[in-house]
């Protein structure tokens, strides 16, 4: 973490803007804010084995930006910065580092629901995950966090100057925002089993990828 937050600074420094400006700069953020949300919520809620899934993320995402083309090797300063586009896309990689460490819980929640089906209750990766309560708790609260800083990105996004491109952008983060607001919504007046809420906020947050595209 402390590599990413130094490559960052320069970056930042460099480009006199918040580090978004190519693939790389937005790998290396995403995966920052990934660690970041699980040096928080981990050791809070015990899952320390979450680390087992989330660093062959961490490592795909870092890796894939030190491929050729990807990370600009001369970075030059970007003039015309606003500080609602600023604001926009932080927020906006910081809540996708928190869906995606939903999306991680999911996929753990999936893996020990699977397990216990198949009555798989001495292996060595059973008696390593945390309760599925845990799991499930980590689940929503990071599904909210990861909505709510997406909703400042969206609100930041409709405050800085419009042009084509821009309102396509838009549109599709509205998109992608309204997805989990839904998936929360549902999960909160009708109720979802913990099963069917995982593989939701999995199948979604993979869907809503798509997203980086448009930034």
């Amino acid at each position: 973490m402390l590599c990413q937050i130094v490559v960052l600074a320069h970056r930042g420094e460099v480009r006199s803007v918040c580090p978004l400006a190519d693939w790389g700069e937005r790998l290396v953020f995403l995966s920052w804010a990934l660690t970041l949300f699980y040096l928080l919520v981990g050791p809070v809620y015990r899952i320390s084995l979450l680390g087992v899934f989330t660093a062959p993320v961490v490592v795909i995402l870092l890796a894939s930006a030190l491929l050729p083309g990807v990370l600009d090797p001369t970075p030059r300063p970007i003039a015309g910065g606003h500080p609602w586009h600023e604001m926009h896309s932080a927020t906006s990689v910081l809540a996708y580092g928190a869906l995606a460490l939903a999306a991680v819980a999911g996929v753990m929640f999936l893996v020990l629901d699977r397990q216990l089906k198949e009555h798989h209750l001495q292996s060595g990766l059973f008696r390593g995950l945390p309760p599925v309560r845990d799991l499930l708790v980590s689940l929503r609260r990071l599904l909210w966090l990861g909505t709510s800083l997406l909703t400042v990105g969206v609100g930041a996004g409709f405050l800085m100057p419009h042009d084509k491109e821009v309102i396509g952008h838009l549109l599709t983060a509205l998109g992608v925002w309204s997805g989990f607001v839904a998936l929360l919504g549902v999960q909160t007046v009708r109720g979802l089993t913990g099963r069917r809420l995982a593989l939701l906020a999995v199948t979604w947050f993979i869907l809503s990828l798509g997203v980086f595209a448009f930034i």
